[in-house]
């Protein structure tokens, strides 16, 4: 049996392991296995063995990984340029390698395995500045819906939630009326794990809210969930409608592109240092 050949019948008989002893989801053993794939064509192309590993064979490997195209020619997002995987994806591939040889040495091919734990190697993965408004900025965001129209109106209040309250988008999205408090100005949200906390709004977010509860809801109601914002034909607007509606009022405002619920987060806790923008 040739090393490739090989190679396939390890992985069909760590397919269940990943599944049983591990008990991985059925996605997370999908990627597992699309992450070996790249090492198959690794050793294929090197005319490397699953038992050469070594310190020196994995960085030869995780070299190649940095540099090498992915199969099938074309951009995507996990490639940085044409410079090969981003970090991020390299790390989650020594991930899968890891793995993989802990099965290995189950099988009796190894009595330990040769490829170093995540302390005593470690890729640095680059992480991202997040990306915050100025002030001008968010006036401009602000005022790009236009707010004489029923859908605007609500749009208007769903910014202002967004940047006064810093909430992510599920959180901003599973806000029924219930949860306003207009009283002591603030918003019960649940976040991750279902955690629940207040957050606080001021005056510009109160009148917003007050009118689109006025003005707007009221013609998008049918009954039929006690949703904060509805969608216009009366159900609870979706996390990705709120997300593409951020988007269209970056781009009318001339903003950058990128733009997103979790920019005005970043926002929020940016501006929390700040004086807030003179339109409040």
């Amino acid at each position: 049996m040739d090393e490739d050949s090989r190679f396939g019948s390890l992985l069909r008989r760590y397919q269940p392991f990943l599944r049983g002893q591990r008990g991985l989801a059925e996605n997370t053993v999908r990627n597992y296995l699309t992450d070996l794939a790249c090492f198959r064509r690794y050793l294929g192309q090197e005319g490397l063995e699953l038992i050469n590993m070594d310190r020196r064979m994995l960085r030869g490997y995780l070299a190649w990984l940095a540099t090498e195209a992915k199969a099938g020619a074309g951009p995507s997002p996990m490639r940085q340029r044409s410079q090969g995987y981003a970090r991020v994806s390299i790390v989650r591939k020594l991930s899968a390698l890891r793995s993989f040889y802990r099965f290995l040495v189950q099988e009796g091919l190894f009595r330990s395995s040769p490829v170093p734990s995540g302390r005593s190697l470690q890729v640095k993965v680059e992480k991202a500045l997040p990306t915050f408004l100025g002030r001008q900025e968010v006036i401009r965001l602000l005022e790009a819906p236009q707010d004489s129209s029923v859908l605007g109106i609500r749009d208007m209040a769903i910014l202002e939630v967004f940047y006064s309250c810093g909430v992510r988008l599920s959180e901003a999205q599973g806000i029924d009326l219930p949860d306003i408090n207009f009283g002591g100005k603030e918003i019960l949200v649940r976040g991750k794990g279902s955690k629940e906390r207040w957050v606080l709004f001021g005056d510009p977010t109160q009148a917003a809210l007050l009118r689109y509860l006025q003005e707007s809801r009221p013609k998008l109601d049918t009954g039929a969930t006690p949703a904060l914002f509805l969608n216009r034909y009366g159900r609870r607007l979706s996390g990705r409608s709120m997300e593409l509606l951020v988007r269209r009022y970056a781009a009318r405002a001339g903003l950058k592109d990128g733009i997103h619920p979790h920019t005005l987060r970043h926002t929020f806790a940016s501006h929390m240092l700040e004086e807030r923008p003179t339109c409040e």
